[in-house]
């Protein structure tokens, strides 16, 4: 589950971020090495639904202010390190990239709900560049906080509207940051704790 937000400057404004709530779609598929019992390596391949809501946004047509639901479908790949008793609790880092494939926007006017849906839209960014850190309980529990250092969109897309060019988010700098939670993020698939040699040489598990 994703709780999510945003930093946002609109052209100086920086209100009317909310809080977005996202327990669907998400998997994670995690590979680990661990040098030790108490220090490990882990990269993966993810898909997140990952967005921001704002309140706060000027149309740059008609001038209202009206609420916007931004979403993106990200596949994502991260590089990280774990430290602390790997069988049990640990916190962990790192840094992730992630490529958006398909992008989503609500429009909510007087109570009324107008969307679209694009693949690969030059709307956002072809990357995002993001940071990552956590800590893992035992028994599975995971809490994680990651920020994207990567702009939500492309502040230079270009559409024609009733024969204008404009630029919808032209000077909106918007960062996404969240918290997500989840369960048995590094659990091993054979539900056993992992071995190491006594000659404390380097061993590799698969979770």
């Amino acid at each position: 589950m994703i709780f999510s937000f945003a930093t946002i400057d609109d052209a100086g404004s920086e209100s009317g971020n909310v809080m977005r709530w996202t327990p669907f779609f998400n998997l994670q598929n995690l590979v680990n090495y661990d040098v030790n019992n108490s220090f490990g390596l882990f990269s993966g391949i993810n898909i997140r639904n990952v967005g921001y809501i704002y309140d706060n946004y000027t149309d740059k047509v008609t001038g209202d202010v009206v609420k916007k639901k931004f979403r993106n479908y990200t596949l994502g790949i991260p590089v990280g390190l774990k430290i602390g008793r790997l069988d049990k609790a640990f916190v962990y880092g790192g840094y992730e990239i992630e490529f958006p494939f398909n992008y989503k926007e609500k429009t909510f006017i007087n109570e009324q709900k107008e969307k679209f849906s694009v693949w690969f839209s030059g709307r956002v960014p072809v990357v995002y560049h993001t940071v990552l850190a956590g800590i893992q309980f035992p028994h599975g529990l995971n809490l994680k906080f990651k920020y994207y250092l990567t702009g939500f969109h492309n502040e230079d897309y270009e559409e024609t509207i009733n024969g204008a060019i404009i630029k919808p988010y032209e000077n909106l700098n918007s960062n996404v940051f969240y918290f997500s939670l989840c369960y048995n993020l590094f659990k091993n698939y054979n539900l056993e704790k992992p071995e190491f040699d006594k000659t404390n040489e380097r061993s590799a598990s698969i979770y």
